[in-house]
């Protein structure tokens, strides 16, 4: 009998916990490149890309073809027990690609939750200290460390009561919603004021462009005030680079566009090109803190993740990907900007490389009721997009770097019919 999306969503409500989301009602039955079909067999231009993990699109060639030699090979044997080679090559090439000019070293982890909760305890080991600092609206997880750090109660920690102490929020610079670079500042000096002394905060954590957040980009003159910051207190910075590495905003991390350098970087999603594989990179001597046994995990960089990854730094080399990427966004932002023409509730359109975010705003203030309707009508006519934002008024795209013009404008046309329905 054949499979319909309804089936699967009556057994998945049966079988699944609530607590794991899903956006579209719909069930995948194979997809490549930019293109996803479901198990009905309808076709839809796939404009999330997992939420940012496909940026070399769903099983590319190459990729493809690394993950079956090694499985040819070995599948596991676990790094801290057995070694194998492409592990180390994987940490040489990011030791490479992450910006800063001091030596450096990598480990590698499975989860975006756990480079970030690794990266965080790399930097109590070093500076000897246990407070952190992050920002409103900021997301770095839903493991209970990392969920501390995330700055946004529901749906992320709704009902689960008070997450570990010893995190601090500053407010992340949002012109839009009325917070300068100044304020920011301001924000982080109240808290040495207020609730602890700098020599008590051991790293200030930070997505250059927040995902789910909202896609708003810290500008370099502010990551270049919270490096000195840092400095002055012998803070560790952090860049959750999670969601814009990879590729995603123009360069292969969005620190190479700030001017200055963090300490310690995170990375995950499209590094692996769907498989899962994340990790951190930082100075050798703050990333040598920690002894033998104190950083790993059974699966952490698995010799199947590791062969993909080497596939997409490949492919991003010989196919130009980031080149490509500024040229995703520049196609994208010009499209939507014509559209905003036509629409007052597009407040901004925004975006480094192709991490391109819609803000809907009504007399100034967030629209959230017409992302759910963008989505569905969107969906209807085969497009699949992604909602984001503190407010839920955030449309994004985050469409695979390597998806042709041709399926990119059909996306944006179908965008602009969808426009002309809800928005009106």
């Amino acid at each position: 009998m054949s499979k319909t999306n309804e089936g699967l969503m009556t057994r998945r409500q049966a079988a699944v916990a609530q607590g794991v989301g899903q956006i579209h009602p719909i069930f995948t039955q194979r997809a490549e490149n930019a293109t996803v079909w479901d198990v009905e067999g309808r076709e839809y231009i796939d404009f999330a890309g997992g939420i940012a993990v496909l940026n070399t699109g769903h099983l590319h060639p190459k990729v493809k073809a690394a993950v079956q030699a090694q499985l040819n090979d070995f599948s596991h044997t676990c790094f801290m027990v057995l070694g194998y080679e492409n592990y180390i090559e994987v940490c040489e090439k990011v030791n490479q690609l992450v910006p800063g000019d001091f030596a450096k070293k990598t480990a590698l982890f499975t989860s975006g939750s756990e480079a970030v909760e690794n990266a965080v305890k790399v930097a109590r080991a070093y500076t000897k200290r246990a407070g952190v600092i992050a920002f409103t609206s900021g997301y770095h997880g839903r493991t209970m460390a990392a969920l501390a750090l995330t700055g946004k109660v529901a749906p992320y920690s709704k009902g689960m009561g008070l997450m570990s102490a010893n995190v601090f929020r500053a407010e992340f610079p949002c012109e839009i919603h009325g917070v300068s670079e100044d304020d920011a500042i301001a924000s982080i000096e109240r808290i040495f004021k207020n609730d602890a002394e700098p020599e008590d905060i051991a790293a200030i954590i930070i997505e250059p462009v927040q995902g789910e957040g909202g896609f708003y980009a810290a500008s370099p003159s502010f990551m270049q005030r919270l490096r000195l910051l840092c400095d002055a207190h012998g803070i560790m910075l952090i860049a959750d680079e999670v969601q814009t590495g990879a590729g995603r905003t123009g360069t292969f991390f969005a620190m190479e566009q700030m001017g200055v350098a963090a300490d310690i970087t995170t990375f995950a999603k499209s590094i692996a090109g769907g498989f899962p594989l994340s990790g951190i990179t930082g100075k050798a001597e703050v990333m040598d803190a920690i002894g033998p046994g104190g950083l790993g995990g059974t699966y952490g960089g698995s010799p199947l993740a590791c062969a993909a990854a080497l596939a997409v730094i490949e492919v991003f080399e010989q196919e130009n990907l980031l080149e490509r990427a500024n040229q995703v966004g520049d196609r994208i932002k010009s499209a939507i900007s014509e559209m905003q023409q036509q629409h007052h509730q597009i407040a901004e359109v925004r975006g480094l490389g192709a991490m391109i975010a819609i803000e809907l705003m009504e007399e100034g203030k967030p629209a959230p009721q017409y992302c759910p309707q963008v989505l569905k009508e969107a969906r209807d006519r085969g497009l699949i997009l992604l909602s984001c934002g503190t407010y839920g008024n955030v449309l994004r795209v985050l469409v695979p770097l390597t998806a042709p013009d041709e399926q990119i404008d059909a996306g944006l046309q179908i965008m602009a019919e969808v426009f002309d329905l809800v928005l009106n």
